[in-house]
């Protein structure tokens, strides 16, 4: 089945590529991660990317949140153009304005749970906002665990940790690469409900690249990618209406 092209939305947005190229290699070696990808993403909505292995999921997440740079095309987050950003200045924007949680949870083991989630505030000189902290720690559950230490937290615990963090500085966009890849059935349905939440009740944006139908449909909107093009979107998606258009695009899926 041949998926029909996406047409870039012309709807403002937190983020956005345009034309979004990235090659590794050249020559015999040549590999194009990302064909031309342009995509918005938009304020206040929660957006899966999915697709078949090595389709460039986390490629264009790596690229959207200037972890990564792409060989050509554009990348800004609100107004500002990536590609104008000196590495010092890259890096206080992704620190400042952008949030980020991973599935291997990246938490320092000598901290605590707060110390663990005031920690970009810190290194930024800041002071959090105590009302939004509170809000934010609430809203994941850890009010009773701040004063632990990650070895004494669950894989659940932990995670919800780097939620809390992403959150805690207020960001623009939080970007999840497989969140959820490290956690059981049931810790991975909390820490996506926490990001759902923080969504419709904290007004924030989420992107996340996951493989998994159910992890999407949680999701506002789920975009495709397939040989690092996007090929699909889909607005109120269901675990099955996911895994049947992936059955389509790998079908190994099926």
């Amino acid at each position: 089945m041949t998926v029909a092209p996406v047409a870039s939305s012309t709807a403002p947005g937190i983020a956005a590529t345009t034309d979004l190229t990235k090659v590794h290699g050249s020559g015999d070696t040549e590999v194009v991660a990302l064909d031309r990808v342009s995509i918005t993403f938009r304020e206040g909505e929660f957006t899966a990317i999915m697709g078949p292995s090595g389709c460039g999921k986390s490629t264009l997440m790596h690229c959207a949140a200037g972890l990564d740079a792409p060989t050509s095309g554009s990348v800004r987050i609100g107004t500002t153009e990536l590609s104008t950003l000196g590495d010092r200045s890259l890096t206080q924007l992704r620190r400042d304005r952008i949030g980020f949680i991973f599935q291997a949870f990246n938490l320092l083991p000598t901290l605590t749970a707060l110390e663990n989630i005031t920690l970009p505030l810190s290194i930024a000189g800041r002071r959090p906002d105590q009302e939004w902290l509170d809000r934010v720690v609430a809203m994941v559950g850890l009010t009773g665990r701040l004063g632990h230490r990650p070895a004494q937290l669950s894989g659940g615990q932990q995670q919800r940790v780097a939620v809390a963090r992403a959150l805690a500085s207020q960001p623009e966009i939080i970007f999840g690469d497989e969140p959820t890849g490290n956690l059981d059935s049931r810790a991975g349905a909390e820490v996506l409900g926490f990001l759902r939440d923080s969504v419709r009740e904290l007004g924030r944006t989420v992107v996340m690249v996951t493989h998994d139908p159910v992890a999407a449909g949680y999701a506002d909107r789920v975009v495709f990618l397939a040989d690092g093009r996007l090929v699909d979107e889909m607005t109120r998606p269901t675990p099955d209406r996911v895994l049947d258009l992936m059955k389509t695009l790998d079908p190994r899926a099926a």
